[in-house]
């Protein structure tokens, strides 16, 4: 095997002389090194969007959300809130309610709004919320028999509601009641408190009040929306998931992070895997050139080979120096584009060398390296390199010792 591999380097390296085959080599390694390198920067820049709109996303959405399976809210009790805290992945939970209502106010336009109530003092807990309030305070008790309302800065300046201003919110339930009572729909007051900012990527804004006016106001009671869960590592959802299908029973629906936005993450590893694939193609251009040299290393050195085989080299050790120079050209290729790309996704995390629009919501192209990808990107290109040199070594085999060197 040491014979096969040193006759396998002095075929693709000599330095005797420049051919087309060198040529064919070089052109080889460098189309590896560049998909190689293109890849693993590419894929980066997939994971590092990725989990910056994660954390966008889990800066509001829990790690963990239970809601009712057929129905839209249920009943809260201690039992089921002891089977939740029992499990050691579970640092915070959050009951809320939440559903759409009718905001009014005299002389501002009526508008349909996204309306959560949460307890205050647990939600800050659950979301960061409180170093986004942009005006006012985040204050949702009730003073002098008046609820606070919270909402979003975008909202308030476009309807042009000041802090202190008496809003009104009418649900559905309280809009079917007066249809099917033939009474006056009974809405409910409340005092806008202050207005927040989040960067908005799915769904719109949310219109905060207290827990137990948002009861009042959907009519339900001692029920709610669903529980929303902070966990010690979000990575863990998925476990939990299972544990709390287990505990609570087919009556409840329960969705991780990555559920709450599935479309989104999943149109997002779509684009990643499907670029993957357009970027392979390059390694396999650079792998037909190593079929192509690797032919002609055969066709160019048959009365060698003969020779060889003449001196007791078998099929399998004449097999063996082929598939040895394509895994050669594979490492260097690999070797070079590997370090370069791993380079350049460094350069680019450490120091944000290409920049974006100052209209994001950052300033420059995030990069994640993935460890499994960049094995993933490595080991494929190496195999297809190795793969090349399957039909070389299979032809270079198939030649007649006697018929080499004669013809030679």
């Amino acid at each position: 095997m040491n014979k096969s591999g040193f006759i396998a380097r002095r075929y693709l390296f000599s330095r005797k002389h420049i051919s087309l085959i060198s040529t064919l080599t070089f052109i080889s390694i460098t189309g590896i090194t560049i998909g190689t390198a293109l890849l693993i920067v590419v894929l980066s820049v997939f994971n590092g969007f990725f989990d910056v709109i994660k954390n966008f996303l889990l800066s509001y959405d829990p790690d963990v959300r239970i809601e009712a399976s057929g129905a839209s809210t249920f009943a809260q009790n201690e039992k089921m809130m002891e089977q939740i805290r029992s499990l050691p992945e579970v640092r915070i939970i959050s009951p809320y309610v939440e559903g759409k209502a009718l905001l009014a106010m005299e002389g501002v336009q009526n508008e349909v709004v996204d309306v959560k109530g949460v307890e205050r003092d647990v939600f800050f807990q659950l979301v960061d919320i409180e170093n986004s309030v942009t005006t006012g305070v985040f204050d949702v008790s009730v003073r002098e028999r008046t609820p606070g309302i919270i909402l979003h800065e975008e909202l308030k300046n476009r309807l042009r509601i000041n802090l202190g201003d008496d809003l009104a919110l009418l649900s559905a339930a309280g809009m079917k009641n007066a249809l099917t009572q033939i009474t006056v729909p009974q809405t409910y007051r409340f005092d806008l408190r202050g207005a927040y900012y989040l960067q908005q990527i799915a769904g719109g804004p949310k219109v905060f009040v207290d827990i137990e006016a948002a009861k009042r106001l959907f009519k339900v009671r001692n029920e709610i929306s669903g529980l929303d869960i902070k966990l010690t590592d979000n990575e863990k959802a998925e476990a939990v998931k299972s544990r709390l299908t287990e505990l609570l029973g087919p009556d409840y629906k329960i969705s991780t992070w990555y559920d709450l936005q599935k479309p989104l993450y999943d149109v997002m590893y779509l684009e990643k895997w499907g670029s993957f694939v357009v970027l392979i193609l390059i390694v396999i251009v650079a792998v037909l050139n190593i079929i192509g040299s690797l032919t002609m290393i055969v066709i160019q050195k048959q009365r060698d080979i003969g020779i060889l085989m003449s001196m007791g080299f078998s099929k399998a050790g004449i097999k063996s120096i082929f598939r040895k120079q394509g895994l050669y050209i594979g490492l260097i290729g690999c070797g070079i584009g590997g370090s370069l790309g791993l380079l350049i996704t460094w350069l680019q995390m450490k120091f944000g060398l290409v920049k974006l629009s100052s209209a994001f919501i950052i300033d420059a192209y995030p990069v994640q390296i993935n460890p499994l990808d960049i094995v993933l990107i490595l080991v494929v290109s190496l195999l297809l390199s190795v793969l090349a040199s399957w039909y070389p070594a299979h032809r270079a085999a198939q030649i007649q010792p006697a018929d080499a060197v004669r013809f030679e």
